[in-house]
């Protein structure tokens, strides 16, 4: 356990999970005296009679509204200079942060842990990231392919959904008085497809006992980075393995590597007529019609999404390139002739599949010589 006194802990979630009905019931227990850092569409909103209730116990601090940007990147400096403040605060017994709807966690985690590294005499620590997840959403937009009036957005929210579940170790399930236990045991089985190892707590309108969140063991970045079966796929499956890895869940998952690039018009078909059987994708791409930008390519249930994100390292002019290689040589060490650094590297995970199916998709979609 960490000698440092304060917990921080981090609940991400996206719009309408609950996340601030949980604050209020946190606020409502009266069992620690709380700061809270709000960074979200607008104030917390908890209504004079809680904070009535609670008096002197609750330290309630807003931070900024969501138009002013998110804590895991425009505002990450601000954020620090807030946790820097509440850590001289000796009546403080803990911290919670309501993450922006569309923050990514492990960007607000990494940004915390190295103030943590780099200021050896504060009181406060990552104890937990929280992910409130509303069960009814996975179950209709995730599990069953039902249609949106949301389509041109829908893929980019339920990624980051994924993201926000992948990164966490702490899940709580909010909304489940609006499935039936069988529908909740798919979801619960489906969320365990993507993340094996978080604590799950079933909840209605965000009633959670304080201390559960709290007593529990300390956050560990490393592990919680693994827990999510995209990383588990990098780290254990063999890539010239015939079969997938199969987990404990019955969730297969491999991870596809080529240098060639795809056909742009060719992988765009794929992503139309996309395997029910896949239940999350993601991964690095390069298309035969752009030799310079890093293509991520990610799917979660009946959506995908494929965003440009940076430049490969050998579209960078020469002079620049030979700088890099000369400050890091080892960046030749997985060095094509032809290709240099671009590379499609890609993790499929679902459940009843055969991997030779998905290969020939994949390949179908290699640009062909000549």
């Amino acid at each position: 356990m960490s000698t440092r006194e304060v917990p921080i802990v981090i609940i991400t979630g996206y719009l309408g999970s609950g996340k601030t009905t949980l604050m209020q019931n946190i606020l409502r227990q009266e069992k620690r005296k709380v700061a809270l850092i709000v960074n979200d569409m607008g104030s917390i909103n908890i209504d004079a009679s809680i904070l009535n209730k609670t008096g002197n116990q609750v330290a309630q601090l807003e931070m900024v509204e969501m138009q002013n940007g998110c804590i895991c990147c425009t505002l990450r400096d601000e954020f620090i200079a807030e946790i820097e403040r509440l850590s001289e605060d000796r009546s403080i017994e803990a911290v919670f942060v309501e993450a922006s709807g569309i923050s990514e966690p492990s960007s607000i985690a990494g940004a915390f842990l190295n103030y943590e590294e780099m200021t050896e005499d504060t009181r406060v620590y990552l104890k937990t990231v929280v992910s409130v997840v509303d069960v009814d959403r996975i179950y209709r937009e995730f599990l069953y392919n039902l249609t949106s009036d949301e389509d041109t957005e829908e893929g980019d929210v339920i990624n980051l959904i994924m993201d926000q579940i992948e990164f966490c170790n702490l899940m709580i399930l909010n909304k489940t008085d609006l499935l039936s236990a069988e529908q909740l045991g798919e979801v619960k089985q489906g969320l365990r497809g993507l993340q094996q190892e978080a604590e799950m707590i079933e909840c209605v309108n965000g009633e959670v006992d304080l201390e559960v969140i709290l007593n529990r063991e300390e956050f560990d970045f490393d592990e919680v980075e693994a827990y999510s079966a995209v990383q588990k796929a990098l780290n254990n499956c063999e890539h010239d393995d015939e079969k997938a890895c199969v987990d404990e869940y019955g969730i297969l998952s491999f991870v596809f590597e080529e240098r060639r690039p795809f056909n742009r018009k060719a992988f765009n078909k794929l992503v139309e007529e996309y395997p029910e059987v896949l239940i999350r994708t993601k991964g690095y791409i390069w298309f035969s019609d752009d030799w310079k930008h890093v293509q991520l390519f990610e799917q979660a249930g009946r959506n995908a999404s494929i965003t440009e994100i940076s430049e490969w390292v050998a579209a960078w002019p020469k002079d620049e390139l030979d700088k890099v290689v000369s400050d890091f040589p080892d960046i030749k060490d997985d060095w094509d002739e032809t290709y240099g650094d671009r590379c499609n590297q890609v993790v499929f995970i679902g459940k009843g599949y055969e991997k030779s199916e998905i290969l020939k998709l994949l390949y179908d979609c290699i640009e062909k010589a000549g």
